[in-house]
């Protein structure tokens, strides 16, 4: 067997090899976690991006394009008032906001649907747990 012709064999098969290696190409489902603890899902779907007290410090951060916004501000920024529908209305993709939506941040309605094989009331359940952990999350 000629070099040239062992090469065009070999080629694809370690481009292959490569591309599974590709974490882009590669999805990694998101962690099961306990659909009415706010403090689980935030550490789990969350914290790697807005940190773990949601300063918008965590270890992704720094790698994103957009800054993460410092979400222990929200209550202050909205006249001492928790925007707890407009923050459901983000964590499940329904109002567009800057960070979420695009490949550096999931969407998470969908995602809750996929792990909670569509079941919107758990879905539900979860989001309102999330957005009740942010909003303990708000600077006194």
């Amino acid at each position: 067997m000629s070099i040239r012709f062992a090469a065009l064999l070999l080629f694809p098969a370690l481009a292959l090899v490569a591309l599974a290696q590709d974490p882009v190409i590669k999805k990694v489902p998101a962690r099961q976690t306990s659909p009415v603890s706010g403090s689980e899902m935030y550490q789990a779907y969350c914290a790697s991006c807005h940190g773990p007290k949601g300063l918008g410090d965590g270890p992704v951060a720094p790698y994103l394009k957009s800054a993460m916004p410092d979400l222990t501000t929200l209550t202050r920024e909205n006249k001492g008032s928790f925007p707890a529908q407009r923050v459901a209305q983000v964590i499940r993709g329904e109002v567009p906001v800057k960070t979420h939506g695009v490949p550096e941040m999931a969407v998470w309605g969908p995602i809750f649907l996929s792990l909670d094989h569509s079941q919107e009331p758990m879905v539900r359940l979860r989001v309102s747990h999330l957005t009740k952990h942010i909003e303990g999350l708000q600077a006194k």
